[in-house]
């Protein structure tokens, strides 16, 4: 989505979000990221990951770019500190980003070596409900030689609400080579339709069209695509299956429009036309590609419905 001849925040960017956006604007704004190495963040008695009856968990460590992180991006978000590996890491609930700092992740290798994380931000998935994709930024070993193993939540880190502590948290990273899949789908409040606002380049997606009866938020393990580096378009929304739950019978339809889009991050919208209770939803094998190169697998999840 994102021009290649770009630099700076928009070649960060595109780790979440691929290669071309049409007509986007250097951006000059600070990046809200975090570079500290000692968590000073005091527990506040929140719900651990040693409390059996919450759930708070991580969703998915993907292994974005290897050594492949610009030098000019890096100076942007963390300083200069070369190029570096990037890592979305996606948690099962939104993030409290004053809470959130470089030390409190821990990457380690195959063979038990522990990685450095140099910064984490969760730019530029920061609309309303999608702030719970933090981006690491560090050295965390090699695809070839010394791939990540597993990143874990050691410091203090809390939920939006602060009701919840994701430290102790612990999942397999996938690997480099694998393309991206769809890590979780949830049904989408109105307030958040944003109707017919258009996409900006910071943080801001467009919005699904009027006649929108519903809304899902796709959300996927980094940026995608299209293979030419060109955002998503009605090809690919096509390849959007939604399930339907109607009196008891399901049915399978498309989204009428895509939203979400032009802003750098990793969600998608699917705007429906139709009533009925989201089940799942799935996506066509070999459409787009993260910022790897990797074309998409055949990827499916169920619907998580609105919070009561």
């Amino acid at each position: 989505m994102i021009y290649p001849r770009l630099v700076g925040l928009l070649t960060f960017i595109m780790l979440l979000a691929g290669c071309a956006m049409p007509n986007v604007q250097i951006l000059t704004q600070p990046i809200p990221a975090d570079t500290s190495q000692v968590d000073t963040t005091p527990d506040n008695g929140a719900s651990s990951m040693d409390d059996p009856e919450q759930r708070a968990s991580l969703l998915s460590a993907f292994f974005g770019l290897d050594d492949d992180l610009p030098g000019t991006a890096n100076l942007r978000i963390c300083g200069d500190v070369g190029k570096t590996d990037g890592m979305p890491v996606i948690f099962s609930h939104e993030i409290n980003s004053e809470t959130l700092q470089a030390a409190d992740f821990r990457v380690v290798t195959a063979s038990g070596q522990e990685g450095r994380v140099d910064c984490v931000t969760l730019a530029p998935a920061l609309d309303t409900g999608e702030r719970r994709t933090a981006l690491l930024l560090g050295d965390f070993g090699s695809a070839d030689t010394e791939p990540p193993a597993t990143v874990e939540i050691v410091g203090n880190l809390l939920s939006l609400d602060e009701q919840l502590n994701f430290k102790g948290a612990v999942i397999s990273v996938t690997p480099l080579a694998p393309g991206p899949d769809l890590v979780l789908a949830e049904s989408v409040p109105v307030e958040q339709w944003k109707l017919d606002q258009p996409g900006g380049p910071w943080s801001v997606g467009s919005g699904c069209p009027q006649g929108t009866v519903q809304a899902i938020r796709a959300v996927w393990q980094g940026g995608i695509t299209k293979p030419n580096g060109d955002e998503v378009d009605d090809v690919e929304r096509m390849q959007y299956t939604v399930t339907l739950d109607q009196n008891g019978n399901p049915v399978d339809t498309l989204p009428f429009a895509l939203g979400d889009l032009d802003d750098g991050d990793n969600n998608h919208l699917l705007c429906l036309s139709e009533e009925g209770t989201p089940q799942s939803i799935s996506f066509s094998a070999g459409y787009v590609v993260d910022p790897n190169g990797d074309l998409n697998p055949a990827t499916a999840v169920e619907v998580q419905p609105l919070s009561s």
